[in-house]
């Protein structure tokens, strides 16, 4: 381990945002980050991501999954990551901070959180406001912003940003540090820990500027260093990759039962694809299990469990194995990067085969030109009211936005960002119903 590494015993912190001198005793025997799980559970935010699509539009006769289902399954795929990384962790240095227990605990929260922050309409609702000021009717506010170095930030609308925005900012008539999470969990959520304007081809990023002292304050407590080749960014606190790799299992694995309930693909297809994960002597035992189950979903549900098994196990071992270049910053890549030869050529078919039938299904475009149009209307006409306050409509209009987002602020920048933390925090069926109303479709009973 280097000097320059970063070190667990900083890093486990369980500080809170906006509590930081504040020193409760607690009448229960829970830990602060199991806290940060259960805050997050019964919160407002957490409970929309219900009406929030996934990848396939919301259910109809076949129920598939959304924003909140996939949240909760990567939060349980993470806090299994986090409990064989623990005892790995621990096998191979038994002198390891006490905190290193609640890893899962620590991750499970990230993993509830990470979503918070996108639209509505899946990703299809991060591209329509990207677009909206890239291409779109707002273009209008650019030349108008107080820095030009903010222009990206709408431009290139990072869902991640947004939720670590979402847990932070005190939204009127909020408490300071927002839902006041430990530093580690916030840590844990922010994938791309820089400004969109210091980004790669300026796309994902971590932190709006407006939020960029939070981040700060987080990475100069927990002891997160500057990037070696980017001192303008900084590198990945540790547990980020383990929330990755839960996402990224889950995205592949559980959209791939979706498409088979949905005849995307057929079951033989699905069942085909999640057998690859397995070597031989594994397979001879699978196909024995095969043959005592007869109900098809039940047979591509066990192999899904057993598929997310193989791979929590492997990607807990790349995680140990590498954590030397982890804590000293120059792990480059993800851990699913990492994984055995056979299980990363079976990931990578996976992930072909989603993008080639999957993500440009008919059912997959339909919502996602749907969204598109909802949002960029809903964009432009709340683009205007911000810009124009003192005409009629956009007084009328305005009264529709809660008092908790900051429309009276003293720069437009800020502004921007009231409105968009409104649109980005709608469900689907909400951002449906305000385009309706906003453009006649849908009038009250007179």
């Amino acid at each position: 381990m280097t000097d320059n590494a970063m070190q667990w015993d900083i890093l486990l912190t369980n500080k809170r945002l906006g509590m930081e001198h504040y020193h409760e005793q607690r009448a229960d025997d829970r830990t602060e980050f199991q806290r940060d799980y259960d805050r997050l559970i019964f919160s407002a935010p957490f409970r929309r991501l219900q009406n929030k699509t996934q990848v396939f539009p919301l259910p109809g006769s076949v129920f598939v999954h959304n924003r909140l289902t996939h949240s909760l399954e990567v939060a349980s795929v993470g806090r299994s990551l986090g409990s064989v990384v623990t005892k790995l962790m621990k096998e191979k240095n038994p002198d390891c901070p006490p905190f290193m227990e609640e890893i899962g605990a620590i991750i499970s929260a990230a993993c509830l959180a990470h979503d918070l922050g996108n639209p509505p309409f899946g990703h299809s609702g991060e591209q329509a406001i990207g677009t909206f000021f890239s291409e779109g009717h707002g273009q209008i506010v650019k030349n108008t912003l107080e820095d030009i170095s903010y222009w990206t930030d709408f431009t290139h609308f990072e869902g991640n940003a947004n939720a670590f925005r979402l847990l932070t900012h005190r939204f009127n008539g909020r408490r300071e540090g927002g839902f006041a999470m430990t530093y580690a969990t916030l840590a844990t959520l922010v994938k791309y820990p820089y400004l969109s304007n210091h980004a790669d081809n300026k796309t994902k990023f971590g932190f709006f500027h407006a939020d960029e002292s939070i981040y700060l304050r987080i990475a100069k407590e927990l002891g997160i260093l500057r990037h070696p080749q980017h001192p303008q960014r900084f590198v990945r606190y540790p547990l980020t990759y383990l929330l990755e790799a839960a996402d990224d299992i889950c995205y592949q694995v559980m959209d791939m039962e979706d498409a088979q309930k949905l005849n995307i693909i057929s079951a033989d297809e699905a069942k085909r694809l999640l057998k690859l994960f397995f070597q031989p002597a594994r397979l001879i035992r699978i196909d024995e299990t095969l043959q005592l189950v007869t109900d098809v979903n039940e047979q591509i549900a066990y192999l899904r469990s057993s598929v997310i098994g193989v791979l929590v196990d492997a990607v807990a071992h790349v995680f140990v194995s590498h954590e030397e270049e982890i804590l000293s910053g120059i792990f480059q890549g993800s851990l699913i990067d990492k994984l055995p030869d056979t299980l990363r050529s079976a990931y990578r078919e996976c992930a072909i085969m989603a993008k080639e039938k999957i993500y440009c299904a008919s059912e997959v475009l339909d919502v996602e030109l749907a969204g598109h149009k909802i949002i960029t209307t809903l964009l432009q006409e709340l683009t205007q009211a911000v810009l124009f306050p003192e005409k009629a409509y956009s007084r009328q209009l305005l009264l529709r936005i809660p008092t908790q987002y900051e429309l009276n602020s003293t720069t437009l920048y800020e502004k921007m960002l009231a409105m968009l933390d409104f649109i980005s925090g709608m469900t689907d069926v909400y951002a449906l119903d305000l385009y309706r109303k906003i453009t006649g479709m849908s009038l009250p009973t007179l």
